[in-house]
């Protein structure tokens, strides 16, 4: 794999990280439901959502 396409993904790591640190998840941690799911849920899912495809266009990059 390129050096370049490892530094996308170590960065795309990191901010995982950041989003998923218990600061940030508070911020989202609501008694409101959006379609009868907790804001908090729906924010995890779509921000792991975000990165499996975030990492899919990254590494489908790679193999063109």
């Amino acid at each position: 794999m390129k050096k370049r396409h490892e530094q996308k993904l170590v960065i795309l790591s990191m901010l995982m990280l950041l989003a998923l640190n218990v600061p940030l998840l508070l911020l989202f941690d609501s008694s409101k439901p959006i379609f009868g799911f907790p804001i908090i849920y729906i924010y995890i899912f779509s921000a792991w959502l975000f990165s499996i495809a975030i990492s899919y266009l990254i590494i489908k990059r790679y193999y063109e």
